[in-house]
């Protein structure tokens, strides 16, 4: 599968995207012809290389005459959709700016008609945007992942005033992502790199295992004293999806048939204390046709000592069961989505490359019910409904 992989150890930001996709290998005259089918007047782009710290990159300026526009949601759809584009590239680039709507409607609690684009307003934002949606389809990719972002640190002044770095849209955009920052002042993730990233990915991790066909670097406009201010994209195939990984994992059970229930919770709660992977009851008969219950413990050999000492001192088992056990896994993350209740954590597993399982959080749509005096399958229903089945994970990779 052609796999691209964003590494944000610098952040992101539309141009150094754009940048980093035409480094790459991406069609420069093909991406050239698209910017101008969107018929915005005087745009036109300067591409250089440029070195960051000692890492030759690309870096994209978007060059046009000063405009004050503040556009709405809908102005930014009608130019994309009067465009002379692939369809892939217009529904993509919609949907970025369309998740850029609604992190700025809920940060200033507005509907997202009502919302005005100013900084990722810009034409160079609806050309970054438009223009990395274009260069994507020209590299084929089919999958898309990311690492950590790196958000900077210090302050960002906005039309709104000063903010705090990540600024308050960019903080909403990366929900569901692994973030960090390290000291480096500045803005490092924008919010226009910021909808990009999360829009095509589905949530952070570590490269995954490919054959790397190329890899690129886009230039951010910042300079920084030793540090490269750059987005690396590697471009590869996937390698051949293989069964999940294999853990060994020890099993200790013990039939106990005189001990009561208040013990046997008890037992269960403190397993789970002392490392427990899981605990289970199973009803079983001993001799002299006695009921009992079958204590089962799956653990880590390292808890194993402990877990083995609980059985010994907390219930009237004079002897346990052990053996070794071989547990697979499926490849899981963590996304966070949002919905007209609130936001919910779904679990999403895959079996090779294909998702299998995707389980929301039930605490969560139970408080969220609860909160809304509405039925647990109500919120359930809105969470499938955001998440859109197939077509959901296919957009994210």
């Amino acid at each position: 599968m052609r796999t691209l992989y964003f590494d944000c150890f610098a952040g992101a930001s539309g141009n150094m995207v754009l940048g980093a996709l035409l480094d790459l290998g991406a069609d420069r005259q093909g991406l050239e012809s698209g910017i101008e089918a969107l018929g915005l007047e005087g745009v036109s782009l300067r591409i250089e290389k440029v070195n960051r710290s000692g890492i030759a990159a690309t870096h994209v300026e978007v060059l046009y005459e000063d405009q004050k526009h503040h556009r709405h949601l809908s102005d930014i759809e009608a130019i994309i959709d009067a465009g002379d584009l692939p369809a892939i590239v217009k529904d993509r680039a919609k949907k970025i700016f369309g998740r850029l709507a609604e992190a700025e409607a809920s940060v200033h609690g507005i509907s997202i008609e009502k919302v005005h684009f100013h900084e990722v307003g810009a034409v160079d934002a609806i050309v970054d945007i438009v223009g990395a949606c274009i260069c994507l389809e020209s590299l084929g990719i089919e999958r898309f992942a990311c690492s950590r972002l790196h958000t900077g640190s210090g302050f960002v002044d906005m039309d709104h005033g000063r903010y705090p770095v990540p600024p308050p849209a960019v903080a909403r955009l990366v929900s569901g992502f692994e973030v960090y920052s390290d000291g480096i002042e500045g803005e490092l993730l924008t919010p226009t790199g910021a909808a990009i990233v999360t829009e095509l990915c589905a949530g952070s991790e570590q490269i995954p295992s490919m054959k790397v066909d190329a890899t690129g670097y886009g230039a951010g406009t910042r300079l920084y004293d030793k540090f490269p201010n750059v987005l690396r994209v590697v471009l590869g195939e996937a390698s051949p999806a293989k069964a999940p990984d294999a853990e060994l994992l020890r099993l200790i059970e013990t039939n106990i048939d005189d001990s009561t229930p208040q013990v046997l919770g008890f037992v269960m709660d403190k397993a789970f204390e002392l490392g427990a992977l899981d605990c289970w009851f199973t009803p079983v008969h001993m001799k002299k046709n006695r009921p009992a219950a079958l204590l089962s413990v799956l653990a880590d050999p390292s808890s194993e000592a402990a877990l083995k000492k609980l059985l010994f001192t907390e219930t009237s088992t004079i002897g346990v069961r052990v053996r070794d056990v071989s547990r697979e896994c499926l490849e899981r993350i963590s996304i966070t989505v949002e919905t007209e209740f609130g936001d919910v954590d779904v679990k999403v597993s895959r079996y090779e490359g294909e998702v299998v399982n995707i389980k929301p959080e039930f605490d969560q749509m139970r408080e969220l019910a609860e909160r809304d005096g509405v039925t647990l399958r109500e919120v359930e229903r809105a969470v499938m409904a955001e998440l859109g089945n197939d077509n959901y994970f296919a957009a994210k990779g």
